[in-house]
């Protein structure tokens, strides 16, 4: 069973993002939403407890890109599920 948590649901919208090649303030832009919607200091209250995306935000983005709620489900499962051992690593650009 899947635990939801502030930090899978961020994760998801972070990773939608990318999908687009969009950051996630352009992702909130797209949705109609402002553009700081997803910033990361939108993420936790002023007193540092993390804060939930509302429904509504999360609705918009996804009728604004075409994914599906089971495609956003899968995202979040995505980023709760522990790393896979032997994964590639991404590489550092050498300079």
């Amino acid at each position: 069973m899947l635990a939801l948590s502030h930090s899978a649901i961020w994760a998801a919208i972070d990773a939608l993002a990318a999908r687009f090649e969009m950051t996630p303030s352009a992702l909130a832009r797209k949705a109609g939403l402002d553009p700081t919607s997803f910033n990361p200091s939108k993420r936790v209250s002023a007193r540092r407890r993390p804060r939930w995306p509302s429904t509504e935000s999360l609705a918009k983005v996804l009728d604004a890109t075409g994914v599906s709620f089971r495609q956003f489900a899968e995202l979040v499962e995505a980023a709760c599920a522990p790393p896979r051992h032997g994964a590639e690593r991404p590489r550092r650009r050498e300079d």
